[in-house]
């Protein structure tokens, strides 16, 4: 491996193209008439534009992704998240034109993608799954006829589903309809597939993952969880590792059950693997599997000091892990947050345009990911992360406190952000004592603060 396509935009494309420059790999970076200008295209050795603004013009475009690679003499494409990273059509374009996708294989992002089936699957192992439904729901009649044997509150999710798009929560039947209709137009219009399934909802949850790596050597290991329980309207908003509220037992169990997911898939590279928990209960119950980097990788680096896509490059290149498990120790604790051009106060209302003062905090045990700098406009044709904070702490009030400090350093102008909405998160007793849960935000934080949820 010699080269490398970068098949991505932003922060990832940034974290990428320096994980290729520390291991010595030459980049081409890939943009979007959007984009021309953008942070990767100048850290990159070579930039193409690959289309106009709409993704679906660029960034979606798996043929122009492999002419690129193809015409630039790259070895390899590197995905990113989003896009095409979970795209297995694409992997599989990639094998056939010679080129090493950094990613796992397309069979398993294809078993994996599929949210039933990847429930099927797990449930085959072993592995506890929330009680649904089976097989994917043709009619509002069908979901209303698994909804009463499930037991209301259910949840309705896409089976191509991810990002929070095409789900609804419905806590009676009378809901039922109505939230069925929009969950499959809005999954028909996002993945193209309109499949929905049901799931028992439940209530005060934590969000937990589990971090995973495989080589194609045998290796296949876990490094640690994360807890990804802030969210609002199923986005992640803050992200740490590790989970503060799990047993050694349960934590146990998660991590075992993780990696016979991973193994037995026939996992390569690094995948996450997502669990819902009922701390209360001492019960964990298998959600789905993200089968590319995620955005939140950084905190479990900071635990680990493992670099996480250095280790996707050296599975791609068979170069296999370059520790085992017994080396693997989580240390201290890592907090991020995810800083979006958002107007909090206004219903998280996009904010684009051009950023008139960006000054990132700098300081021990920091790390800000970022695509940003003053002068730079930001487009409204993408998602609206700008940045990653990411604090390092001895424990998790220093990890706490050192971000809550950092954020106040944070100077962003011209556009609006999160930073404000994340600072009262942090001082937040809920959040300092770790009473939260997937629905905290919109069912108390905004809803004590007046804000719009």
């Amino acid at each position: 491996m010699r080269r490398v396509l970068v098949a991505n935009r932003g922060e990832i494309a940034v974290r990428v193209i320096r994980a290729c420059r520390a291991l010595g790999l030459e980049t081409v970076a890939v943009y979007s008439e959007a984009d021309r200008g953008s942070l990767p295209t100048k850290l990159a050795d070579r930039a193409l534009c690959i289309g106009p603004p709409r993704s679906a013009d660029s960034y979606l475009r798996s043929d122009a992704m492999v002419m690129a690679a193809r015409g630039t003499g790259c070895d390899a494409i590197h995905p990113g998240y989003g896009f095409l990273a979970e795209n297995p059509v694409f992997a599989e374009m990639c094998a056939k034109s010679g080129l090493i996708f950094v990613g796992p294989p397309p069979q398993v992002i294809r078993l994996m993608g599929d949210k039933i089936a990847a429930r099927q699957f797990a449930a085959k192992l072993g592995v506890p799954v929330i009680s649904g439904t089976e097989e994917a729901l043709h009619s509002a009649e069908e979901a209303g006829a698994a909804a009463a044997d499930v037991g209301y509150p259910v949840l309705l999710k896409a089976a191509a589903g991810g990002g929070g798009r095409g789900m609804r929560i419905v806590r009676a039947p009378g809901d039922l309809r109505e939230a069925f209709e929009r969950a499959r137009a809005e999954a028909q219009a996002a993945f193209d597939d309109g499949r929905l399934y049901v799931e028992r909802f439940i209530e005060r949850a934590r969000h937990v993952e589990v971090q995973v790596l495989a080589d194609d050597r045998g290796a296949c290991l876990h490094l640690g969880e994360r807890d990804c329980s802030l969210q609002r309207r199923h986005q992640k908003l803050v992200e740490e590792a590790p989970c503060p509220v799990l047993s050694d037992a349960l934590r146990r169990e998660l991590l075992e059950a993780a990696v016979t997911l991973a193994r037995e898939s026939g996992y390569r590279s690094a995948g996450t693997i997502e669990f819902l928990v009922e701390p209360a209960r001492t019960r964990y119950y298998f959600l789905e599997m993200n089968t590319r980097i995620q955005v939140e990788h950084p905190v479990t680096e900071m635990v680990t000091g493992v670099d996480l896509v250095a280790e996707q490059f050296r599975i791609a290149a068979g170069s296999g892990l370059s520790f085992t498990q017994d080396q693997i120790r989580v240390r201290g604790h890592s907090i991020e947050c995810r800083v979006n051009a958002e107007a909090p106060d206004h219903g998280f209302r996009p904010s684009p345009g051009q950023i008139t003062t960006w000054t990132a905090p700098e300081g021990e045990g920091l790390r800000v990911d970022t695509h940003c700098f003053e002068g730079y406009v930001v487009p409204p044709f993408y998602d609206s992360l700008l940045a990653k904070a990411i604090a390092f702490g001895a424990d998790r009030e220093g990890a706490r406190t050192r971000l809550l400090n950092a954020l106040g350093r944070f100077a962003v102008g011209g556009i609006e952000t999160t930073i404000p909405f994340h600072q009262r998160v942090l001082v937040h007793l809920d959040f300092i004592e770790s009473r939260i849960h997937t629905r905290w935000i919109e069912e108390s934080f905004l809803s004590t603060e007046g804000g719009v949820s």
